[in-house]
């Protein structure tokens, strides 16, 4: 793999649809042409999180095409008010369960979780800590179809490749 990168990614449009793009870390993937793997989990990519392999650019609405799940979960936690409070309680505990934090800023983190950790440990362990934070609020980045919120299943493929 070469070093690392960033490539421009289409996170969605705005109400003049035009498109909102964010710099996601990649790094060029040797098995082939205009591949690449994410090194972080986006903040406003759907559908990606960090080892994914997408090609770009692609003919597609968002100029991209996801090749392959690296098998993470993306999540995202935004808050109201500045989330270094935040952060310094919840990253040791999602350290705990094998996660890492990918972005902060101070109205966003975004850790990657890989999903043979569980879906239940995960969640429970972001509840925990965020109940003492109630102007913010924590998604997954790439669980649910964008359009119409019903589950991507990704994982199952994974599960069934064991």
């Amino acid at each position: 793999m070469d070093e690392p990168q960033q490539i421009p990614l289409i996170a969605g449009y705005n109400r003049n649809d035009e498109a909102v793009v964010e710099k996601v870390n990649v790094q060029t993937d040797a098995q082939g042409e205009q591949q690449f793997r994410l090194t972080k989990s986006p903040v406003f990519v759907p559908g990606l999180a960090a080892d994914d392999l997408i090609r770009f650019p692609a003919e597609t609405p968002n100029g991209f095409e996801l090749v392959t799940h690296g098998g993470n979960l993306s999540i995202r936690v935004f808050g109201k008010h500045n989330t270094a409070r935040i952060n310094e309680l919840l990253t040791p505990e999602i350290e705990l369960i094998q996660g890492r934090l990918d972005v902060s800023s101070p109205g966003v983190l975004v850790y990657t979780i890989h999903v043979s950790i569980g879906f239940r440990r995960i969640e429970d362990t972001l509840d925990a800590v965020l109940k003492q934070f109630p102007d913010s609020i924590w998604y997954y980045g790439n669980v649910y179809d964008p359009e119409d919120g019903s589950p991507l299943n990704w994982w199952e493929s994974l599960a069934s490749a064991d």
